[in-house]
């Protein structure tokens, strides 16, 4: 059979950096045969997991400033952020350590009645079994942690298929994670097409599907999963988020301007809609747009650069064709709208578009800001919550009642008071509603997932 081959290429130059043998489906039957054996035989214990994660943390940290060029280089994001995600990925292994000393069961009374009398019950927590993960290309390091990590921490083979414009991070992961001590075959790292892809995840073998991406392919794999699969899936959302006042209205700007551009926009809490009393609109606006026009665009990889290139050369099409697509139906531009090059855009800032262009309705993942203007606050509520998707959501007030009450109406899984869309720590859940998402990730929540309870009853 015929193997693919996939080109590796730095994000903003196009130069390869790696010529990768793609896995075909004889690949994948092995991968799930490998993986279903070896949980079949039992997984390491605890006291030799924590051990291997403890190795892999400090290979990880070792490894920091080549990680973090390689997130650069292959991914885009500008080098001082791609520090901060390697940062959170050593720190993430270390959540994983802690949390594994909360894995146990619990006592069951079993006296409560006559018909439970002279017994006793308790409950033990077992490894689901084998563990498939598709990761997203725009945090490939730190994503990966969060698929891979809590899988060896729980004592679950996992299968993890990176992105394809994005694979090296999570190779190198699994070299490391080798060297740590895990025996060969506990994690692998699945190169596929899409076929090869559905093939592996659909499969009777995997007991838990990790899923981090588009809505569109993440509903499309759960309908296709084999019954019993357990899930978890992750998507985007249009981030809203509502300003009444800041006490440092300069400070707001300068962190909705990051908040809003961070990996030019390429992340899933991205603040997207931003609403703004109209008495404060023009002026607000104009301080976010003066801002925006002042960061750098580049290659990632340049220390100077704010903000990278996007992922592909078509998401830079589809991008110039919405935000035209706004101005046309009566958004004003502000500043921006102009692509750069093949796989750049200007930061953008849109006033007022309508409510139903795309840049309104669907996740832009690209350097684009929509700000509108309110009247009531209830009015912003109720468009922030207008969507089919709902992520995390956040409120600016002095007033710190007006905001509790915003953020108990926002339809959100998180609500962030005067603070961004964007903040996440590596233990809280986070997790999207509606069409956002299904399940609860966050690295202690994942390791939940990945276990089982099972009763013992004896009876005496």
């Amino acid at each position: 059979m015929t193997q693919e081959t996939l080109s590796v290429t730095q994000a903003y130059t196009g130069k390869k950096l790696a010529e990768l043998t793609m896995h075909n489906s004889i690949d994948v039957d092995a991968m799930l045969s490998t993986a279903k054996n070896l949980h079949h035989q039992g997984c390491l214990p605890v006291y030799e997991r924590i051990s291997v994660l403890q190795k892999l943390a400090e290979l990880v940290d070792n490894e920091h400033e080549a990680f973090s060029k390689l997130i650069a280089n292959e991914g885009g994001k500008p080098i001082g952020d791609a520090r901060v995600e390697v940062t959170r990925a050593v720190g993430g292994i270390h959540i994983a350590i802690r949390e594994m000393q909360d894995i146990k069961g619990e006592e069951i009374p079993m006296d409560l009645s006559a018909a439970g009398a002279g017994r006793k019950a308790f409950t033990v927590m077992e490894p689901i079994g084998v563990v498939v993960a598709v990761s997203a290309f725009n945090h490939p390091l730190n994503l990966a942690i969060h698929q891979i990590i809590p899988a060896i921490a729980t004592g679950c083979p996992v299968i993890i298929k990176p992105a394809t414009v994005t694979p090296l991070c999570c190779l190198r992961l699994a070299e490391l994670i080798i060297e740590a001590g895990l025996p060969e075959g506990w994690v692998q790292v699945a190169i596929t097409n899409r076929e090869n892809s559905e093939k592996l995840v659909t499969d009777p073998r995997v007991a838990f599907f990790s899923f981090i991406g588009s809505a569109k392919v993440g509903w499309y794999l759960k309908s296709k999963l084999a019954p019993g699969t357990r899930c978890a899936l992750e998507h985007g959302g249009v981030a809203p988020l509502i300003f009444d006042s800041s006490e440092d209205e300069d400070g707001f700007v300068s962190g909705l301007v990051k908040a809003s551009m961070y990996h030019s926009g390429q992340v899933c809490v991205s603040v997207q809609r931003v609403y703004v009393p109209n008495n404060k609109l023009a002026d607000l606006a104009q301080k976010i747009a003066n801002l925006a026009k002042t960061q750098i665009v580049g290659d990632a990889i340049n220390e100077d650069s704010d903000l990278g290139p996007l992922i592909s050369p078509k998401e830079t099409d589809r991008i110039e064709t919405w935000v035209n697509e706004a101005i046309d139906e009566g958004a004003e531009l502000l500043c921006g709208g102009k692509r750069i090059n093949e796989v750049s855009y200007e930061p953008t800032i849109l006033l007022n578009p309508s409510k139903d262009s795309k840049v309104s309705t669907q996740e832009i993942f690209a350097p684009v800001v929509c700000l509108y203007g309110y009247q009531n606050i209830d009015d912003a509520i109720q468009d922030a919550n207008s969507l089919d998707v709902s992520f995390q959501a956040a409120v600016f007030s002095s007033n710190i009642s007006l905001a509790m009450d915003v953020a108990k109406k926002l339809e959100a899984s998180a609500v962030m008071i005067n603070d961004y869309t964007t903040f996440r720590v590596d233990w809280m859940p986070f997790a999207g509603r509606k069409h956002s998402g299904y399940g609860i990730g966050g690295i202690g929540y994942s390791m939940k997932d990945m276990l089982e309870h099972k009763m013992i009853v004896i009876k005496s």
